[in-house]
């Protein structure tokens, strides 16, 4: 759907993003991780058409997006509102997106408008961060746009208003099929929306996978260190903590039955790593080993 071909992009002489290939599937809510300064913010405007590219291809259905109007109305990105934004209605921000997104749904949007109770004849300016937010979420959901991507999209937002956008994105899902991408910081919260992650570190996609894929090679082990530390002597471990005599371990990759019948035979606790713990030690452990 989404095509990304030796895509690079510099500010002056300091590199952001290098030879980055990447494919976005219809119909799918991705996850895209990393920590601050990687350039998620970067690789999301270039792919929204709003940055400019320093060589490479970003095509979205065989079109190439930069400089067409008739792509980009397939396409919307959610991030902070600028300076400039700030000084304008809030109904006339909203109806500035209504020109620009050609499958906006403008019962949905008098439908959320609602649901956050949001007074829309202020200044965006003269709102509360969390409420600054919601505008940008209707934007993004009333949007219907091929492509949703959130930067950050619970900015302000206390965990209620965090939990009904998380519920009114998958009800609209599950109605209105489209490709969304989440970029956060609030992994533990979101992991069950994502059905492939992709993370980014020292300019690349250091990983692209399908959640249920990362799920099947991520395990705990737990017992007496001794027990454990033969065994996890080839292993990619991604997180490790002891208590007292027990060691409580993370590793990453697959393990043969063989292994497993010695893991157990050996009195070592053998669990899934939880989703959202596994995103985390992933991201920590690609930026530590550069993996």
């Amino acid at each position: 759907m989404l095509e990304i071909k030796d895509l690079n992009k510099s500010y002056g002489k300091t590199k952001v993003l290098t030879d980055i290939n990447l494919t976005i599937e219809e119909n799918k809510i991705y996850g895209l991780l990393g920590r601050n300064g990687v350039g998620k913010t970067t690789l999301l405007k270039l792919m929204s058409g709003q940055l400019i590219r320093n060589s490479g291809e970003i095509k979205l259905g065989g079109e190439e997006i930069f400089e067409n109007q008739k792509v980009i109305e397939d396409i919307c990105l959610v991030r902070e509102f600028n300076s400039s934004t700030k000084e304008i209605k809030v109904k006339n921000i909203l109806r500035a997106a209504r020109g620009l997104y050609r499958n906006w749904d403008n019962d949905y949007e008098d439908f959320l408008i609602k649901e956050f109770g949001l007074n829309t004849k202020k200044k965006l300016i003269k709102l509360s961060t969390g409420n600054q937010t919601i505008v940008g979420l209707i934007i993004g959901l009333a949007s219907k746009t091929r492509i949703t991507m959130f930067d950050e999209p619970t900015l302000g937002l206390d965990a209620a208003m965090r939990y009904k956008f998380y519920n009114l994105l998958l009800d609209d899902y599950e109605k209105n099929p489209r490709t969304v991408i989440i970029s956060t910081h609030l992994i533990d919260e979101v992991t069950n929306l994502f059905e492939e992650v992709i993370i980014l570190n020292d300019e690349k996609i250091a990983l692209k996978d399908k959640v249920d894929s990362l799920t099947k090679k991520s395990y705990f082990l737990s017992g007496r260190e001794e027990a454990i530390n033969p065994i996890i002597k080839d292993k990619r471990v991604i997180h490790s903590e002891e208590f007292g005599s027990t060691k409580i371990v993370g590793i990453y990759g697959e393990l043969t039955e063989e292994e497993i019948q010695k893991i157990k035979m050996n009195n070592i606790e053998i669990s899934k790593i939880p989703l959202q713990k596994l995103f985390i030690y992933l991201t920590e452990d690609i930026i530590k080993e550069g993996l």
